[in-house]
């Protein structure tokens, strides 16, 4: 009787040493995120170290240039580190930031859509990822729609925040997005936030909105800017006309299967 009574003390404080040892393992791995995303969300601002002293005065302020001809853009100081960072990943295209939010990020661009789900901008394995945009955008054109993917993670990193555009009050805190290229910076008024879900292929008459990036023609275009201001949570007086450049920020969400959220916004010329 009393070898039982041990081996059923003795299993019990195993299961017990091993919930412990996973449950830490858990946390280290929590925070060990956490920080990696936080620094990549702090890069930006760490950069200025790095390359403040190669950039003059004149090209921090975001001044113009006159000519004879035209009045050029000059380069703010956002667009000098995008170019500066391209430097050490060529794949990262841009800087996202949502002001006031923990969504501050390089946005990365791969020959698909699965790599930098599982990578940061340094090409180092990750749980986090990257916030990446779609390989079908073509900078050329260029497409009428940057559609941007990031994880929706628990520990608020990434793309979790953006789900908090699910209340109203949220949205009027925050309307707007800034996007960083090295060759242009620009702010975009949201103009729609709305639940979705990756659909089956049988499924027709439904808004697929992950496959809307170049637009055929206007009435394509109108069509996406129409569905996504009808599925929107909530009103938003701001919209978009044909010529306008969008942007659409997605990431997963648990409302249903396969659930997705999205927020759409469209650039507002300077």
């Amino acid at each position: 009787m009393k070898s039982v009574t041990k081996k059923v003390y003795f299993f019990i404080y195993f299961i017990l040493s091993l919930l412990i040892f996973l449950s830490s393992l858990y946390i280290i791995n929590y925070f060990s995120q956490k920080k990696q995303a936080l620094d990549e969300s702090n890069l930006l601002n760490d950069f200025d170290t790095n390359i403040k002293s190669d950039i003059s005065e004149k090209q921090i302020n975001q001044t113009k240039i006159e000519t004879s001809e035209e009045i050029l853009p000059k380069e703010t100081e956002r667009m000098i580190k995008v170019k500066e960072l391209k430097q050490q990943n060529s794949d990262i295209v841009g800087w996202l930031e949502i002001p006031n939010t923990k969504i501050n990020y390089p946005v990365l661009q791969g020959t698909d859509n699965e790599y930098y789900m599982k990578h940061n901008y340094k090409k180092e394995k990750s749980k986090n990822g990257s916030i990446f945009l779609t390989k079908d955008y073509n900078w050329e054109i260029p497409s009428s729609n940057l559609l941007i993917y990031g994880h929706n993670l628990n520990n608020g990193t990434m793309f979790q925040e953006l789900l908090k555009y699910s209340k109203q009050s949220f949205y009027k805190e925050h309307p707007r997005i800034r996007f960083t290229t090295q060759k242009d910076d620009s702010e975009y008024e949201i103009i729609a936030v709305f639940k979705s879900r990756v659909y089956y292929k049988s499924e027709k008459n439904v808004f697929k909105y992950y496959f809307f990036v170049n637009a055929e023609n206007e009435k394509e275009y109108n069509e996406f800017v129409n569905n996504a201001k009808k599925e929107s949570l909530y009103d938003i007086n701001a919209t978009a006309k044909y010529g306008d450049q969008l942007i659409t920020l997605s990431t997963c969400s648990y409302h249903v299967k396969d659930g997705r959220f999205a927020v759409v916004g469209r650039k507002i010329e300077n």
